[in-house]
């Protein structure tokens, strides 16, 4: 059964965050908040948790497009190839928010990203979730936890997605009630003009 911790935003208990780290270290799968939907995810370094993810999702390896969360801005070099000043301006603006932004990757990708020309990038607003990823010193996956109702797309309840999810992941942070309404996706992969994918929370690329 999956841990359940509450842990509180502006002021997260390190010793509640060693634990989730922990657990991610150790390749443990994750729900956690983001400022916008709560999402699954594990250190993107694992690829047997990156394996698990999938699985947990129904998805093959292969056809995943999990976004990849980072704390900053400071080691995507590490992870997409060298951007125009426009687009890192772009970046630079809209993160820490609700974006998620279409980039081109490197070659040398953690072994579940391998083949894909493009990732997927976040910076939360979540101050609980930019700290997890400082501390394990790895970015984490996400993947969106959607609610099976026909009407609302996403669980917004830590204690529904507690009861719904406690058997097939490690770990549930409650951070209290989350969002219902997913991010928006910008493509900059062409380092030209951004090109808006989905609009959701956040402001900006509508003209796109």
């Amino acid at each position: 059964m999956a841990e359940f911790i509450k842990i509180y935003e502006e002021n997260p208990s390190e010793k509640h965050l060693e634990t989730v780290v922990k657990t991610l270290k150790k390749g443990g799968i994750i729900i956690y908040p983001t400022g916008a939907v709560y999402c699954a995810g594990c250190d993107i370094t694992n690829n047997s948790a990156m394996e698990r993810l999938a699985k947990i999702k129904g998805i093959k390896p292969q056809k995943t497009d999990f976004s990849i969360i980072f704390s900053d801005l400071s080691n995507l070099s590490n992870y997409v190839r060298q951007l125009e000043t426009h687009t890192f301006k772009i970046l630079k603006k809209y993160l820490p928010g609700p974006y998620t932004f279409i980039l081109p990757s490197i070659n040398k990708l953690p072994k579940f990203f391998k083949g894909k020309k493009t990732i997927g990038i976040r910076i939360p607003e979540s101050n609980i979730t930019q700290q997890l990823v400082k501390m394990l010193g790895n970015p984490i996956a996400a993947t969106s936890v959607h609610d099976e109702d026909a009407v609302v797309e996403y669980t917004t309840d830590p204690e529904l997605i507690h009861e719904k999810w406690q058997h097939k992941v490690d770990l549930v942070i409650d951070a209290g009630f989350g969002g219902n309404v997913h991010t928006t996706v910008v493509d900059l992969s062409s380092n030209g003009d951004p090109v808006l994918l989905r609009k959701g929370l956040g402001d900006g690329f509508d003209d796109c």
